[in-house]
């Protein structure tokens, strides 16, 4: 941003100094030329005047020492002819006296007594020359001319010294113009950059160097000191949320656990009539406890900043199907693994396995028996995807664009998920990065696609068979004999 401010103003003052340099020189060149072609006008009229009285008097000897002396000073050719064209004298001794130029067309012009001014090659060395040729008369009498003539390039060398100062002064004030740009764009960025470090620091989840506020323009001050102000407040509010989903845990679990202990001590002392009623509490009280579960995990995924990390996708899906497997054949349903190896992809910690987990339940409890749940990867352009297709009764277009809502669940569900499953599990997979689509799995079902980034150094994993122990993944430890419960995944039945 200092760059682009720097060029900003750097190109508005070469645009004024091109706008007020060029015209004047411009100006300048023309003025000059004016000027030195007047001059010449007027020095060619004496130098006739005295040409013409030396002349009329038969002093034509004092003709060299006259045009000599004139050349000297100002750098000047003086050519001087009498009446018939033949040269009197030449500054230069380029031309012979006696030699005749009346057949020139300046020389021919000035012997009918008329003054030619113009612009042409010298005759005998081709330097290109600013010239003025008068005849020497008095009145209608003509007794000579003189020619006048001056190199242009001492015009150019006038011109072009004077576009050199322009050039030079151009350059000072840009120079001048660049630091006081510069200490300016940098009194500017200053608190911009203080700023952007406060809000990186703010989005990584604390603010530990708050931006000054007294850095920069009255504008951003005050930008620094309401960032500052609304930093703070957040912070209070998500060290708030984060005291709540901490504490709320213990404070809400203790009182369910022992209102279900107590439930299930009721089942001795009462009627055997009155024992489904029992059965149906205990579990709306379960319900109930994995509903605070489901609140208490979205409200700590959407109050902790967490950076996604490579994890070894194939690793996880193995060791997932591997564990889940004895659970669904306790109802009859395989689990299988499929597609192609897909490597590492970035995800936060521990996001796969709760993202897998979740979506295996909520396939599990719709899977009729003797069914597949298929667990396969691919890689697309996008990234990487995991699909985890069911061959249950699958859920029509309305019910998948609901199916992320909170605590939505099919009007005709008939089991006890909380509707929190699948909003977690969206969660998780945006806070890593990608995003969960739902679609209808070819020849009925649903297929759930997670999309994630692949990491930037793949490492493809071989797939485990579902049927065969896999490795666990790093940092998992050892994998339990029973998957563990996922938190209300919401189920996509039909009755």
């Amino acid at each position: 941003m200092t760059r682009r401010l720097l060029a900003s103003y750097l190109g508005l003052v070469l645009l004024v100094l091109l706008g007020l340099e060029v015209p004047f020189g411009l100006l300048f060149a023309r003025a000059e030329t004016s000027r030195l072609s007047n001059s010449i006008e007027r020095d060619a009229g004496m130098l006739a005047e005295l040409a013409e009285e030396r002349i009329e008097e038969n002093s034509t000897d004092e003709l060299p020492e006259l045009a000599t002396d004139y050349a000297e000073r100002t750098g000047a050719r003086v050519v001087v002819v009498d009446r018939t064209g033949a040269v009197l004298t030449d500054s230069t001794a380029t031309t012979p006296v006696g030699t005749d130029l009346s057949a020139q067309p300046d020389i021919a012009t000035a012997l009918r007594n008329q003054t030619t001014v113009g612009t042409a090659p010298d005759p005998d060395n081709g330097t290109q020359t600013r010239y003025v040729t008068v005849p020497g008369s008095s009145g209608e009498t003509i007794r000579g001319a003189l020619r006048l003539s001056y190199p242009t390039d001492v015009l150019g060398g006038r011109v072009h010294d004077i576009w050199l100062t322009l050039a030079l002064t151009g350059l000072g004030v840009l120079a001048a113009a660049t630091l006081i740009a510069l200490a300016l764009a940098r009194w500017i960025i200053r608190p911009v950059h203080a700023l952007e470090r406060a809000t990186t620091q703010l989005a990584d989840g604390t603010l530990t160097n708050p931006p000054a506020t007294n850095l920069g323009p009255p504008e951003l001050r005050r930008l620094a000191a309401s960032f500052t102000h609304t930093a703070t407040r957040l912070q209070h509010l998500l060290t708030s949320q984060r005291a709540f989903a901490a504490e709320a845990s213990h404070q809400l679990k203790t009182p369910l656990t022992a209102l279900r202990i107590r439930l299930e001590n009721f089942e001795p002392h009462l009627d055997p009539a009155v024992h489904d009623s029992l059965d149906e509490a205990i579990g709306e009280t379960e319900r109930l406890g994995r509903v605070i579960q489901g609140l208490l995990s979205l409200a700590r995924l959407e109050a902790t900043a967490t950076t996604p990390e490579p994890t070894d996708l194939d690793a996880v899906v193995a060791d997932r199907a591997a564990t889940w497997a004895p659970f669904a054949a306790e109802h009859h349903v395989h689990i299988t693994t499929g597609g192609r190896p897909a490597g590492h992809v970035r995800a936060i910690p521990g996001a796969l396995e709760q993202i897998i987990d979740n979506l295996l339940a909520n396939a599990l409890r719709v899977s009729p028996s003797g069914t597949t749940i298929t667990l396969a990867t691919c890689r697309v352009p996008q990234g990487v995807e995991l699909h985890v297709i069911d061959q249950g009764p699958g859920m029509s277009e309305t019910e998948r664009r609901r199916a992320f809502d909170r605590f939505w669940r099919a009007s005709d569900t008939h089991h006890d998920g909380t509707g929190l499953g699948l909003p977690i599990v969206e969660q998780l997979t945006r806070a890593s990065g990608g995003h969960i689509t739902l679609e209808a799995a070819p020849g009925g079902g649903l297929d759930a696609i997670v999309l994630l980034s692949a990491a930037n150094a793949p490492a493809p994993h071989p797939q485990a068979p579902a049927d065969h122990p896999a490795r666990p993944h790093q940092g998992q430890g050892p994998r339990p004999t029973a998957p563990p419960k996922p938190i209300g995944a919401p189920e996509h039945a039909r009755r």
